[in-house]
């Protein structure tokens, strides 16, 4: 059975592995406080070409969210977002159950527009019962987005510009940032993050770790005693060398870049293979996942072949489904899923 159900279901790159047995037996103080986190914190400052950002290492997209959206938030504010953003869909309520509600934005393939937003802040305001609202206190996007597009840097720096004049900073959830930074259709780099984000994150829960996601505040904005905030939500991990250790390697030699890119060439070969073929695609993603508009007929043979993920159902004939290639993909898998599209287009 192949298996394209997302691009988290292996475990760990050889190469994090290697090193996590290699550093098993030093012993070294906990909660990020060690070499190895200080040395990867410095990569990754490199890597963005931003000496003076702040940054902490969380485990996972859901616990990082949560904790940067709670903590810089005031007990007043929600948080705008896409209606199909991950924290207003997947995320169990996470936000919410801070106290903090997710304000839905239209979206546009996943992504929000400058314009809307602009429109649904200004309309906040000139309310006169805004008092008795919940007040915009955050933008959360996204990038890649739900559906695996990409913010092109002109698309960011209007959202940025809109976050500055109404005082809110811009968060951008990377989960899968290496797969948007890695595609041949961005002009997005991680500096241009940095200029544009009051706070985003680099995931390496999805790009070949274990576990881990680095939060770079890269204008010296961290919330105070943030790792206080961190462990007041349960999230501080005493043996901070796992994810410090992770990422150190992930940021030598390009490797996070080269396990992404890996993934991109991946979905680029099931894609060009599956369109030979007529499958019919929902919409187009330049990123490592694909989204396949198929009949219920299609979708039981395509279970005999491989695991998947459900999306959306946009009609009574209709299912979307996504394919996610990752890190470990083979050319192999590959070739051999899209060869089985004779039988489940059939």
């Amino acid at each position: 059975m192949l298996s394209f159900e997302n691009d988290y279901q292996e475990g760990a790159c050889p190469q994090i592995l290697a090193r996590l047995i290699e550093t098993n037996l030093e012993p070294l103080s906990g909660y990020g406080s060690d070499f190895y986190c200080e040395r990867a914190k410095e990569k990754i400052r490199q890597a963005c070409e931003c000496p003076q950002a702040d940054i902490h290492f969380l485990t996972g997209g859901t616990q990082t969210n949560q904790v940067v959206i709670d903590s810089m938030l005031a007990p007043y504010e929600g948080v705008a977002a896409a209606a199909t953003g991950h924290v207003s869909l997947h995320e169990a309520g996470a936000i919410e159950f801070t106290g903090h509600k997710v304000l839905a934005l239209p979206h546009h393939e996943g992504k929000i527009l400058a314009e809307e937003l602009e429109a649904s802040l200004r309309a906040f305001w000139e309310d006169p019962n805004h008092e008795h609202m919940v007040f915009p206190g955050m933008v959360y996007i996204s990038h890649p987005t739900e559906y695996g597009t990409l913010y092109t840097k002109a698309e960011l720096e209007h959202l940025s510009s809109i976050c500055e004049a109404y005082e809110i900073p811009l968060y951008l959830d990377g989960a899968r940032l290496g797969y948007g930074l890695m595609s041949d259709r961005t002009d997005v780099t991680l500096s241009d993050l940095c200029r544009c984000c009051d706070v985003f994150y680099i995931g390496g829960t999805k790009v070949g770790a274990l576990c881990g996601e680095a939060v770079v505040f890269p204008k010296s904005n961290a919330p105070r005693h943030f790792l206080t905030r961190v462990k007041q939500h349960g999230a501080l991990l005493a043996k901070g060398r796992l994810l410090g250790i992770q990422f150190d390697m992930l940021f030598t030699d390009d490797l996070y870049f080269l396990l992404s890119r890996h993934a991109i060439d991946m979905s680029e070969l099931l894609k060009a293979g599956l369109k030979k073929k007529g499958c019919p695609f929902y919409l187009e993603s330049p990123t490592n996942q694909q989204f396949l508009l198929l009949t219920d007929a299609q979708i039981e043979r395509l279970k005999r072949f491989t695991t998947f993920s459900f999306w959306e159902k946009p009609d009574e004939e209709h299912i979307v489904v996504r394919l996610a290639t990752s890190w470990a993909t083979t050319e192999e898998s590959v070739r051999a899923l899209v060869e089985a599209f004779d039988e489940i287009l059939a």
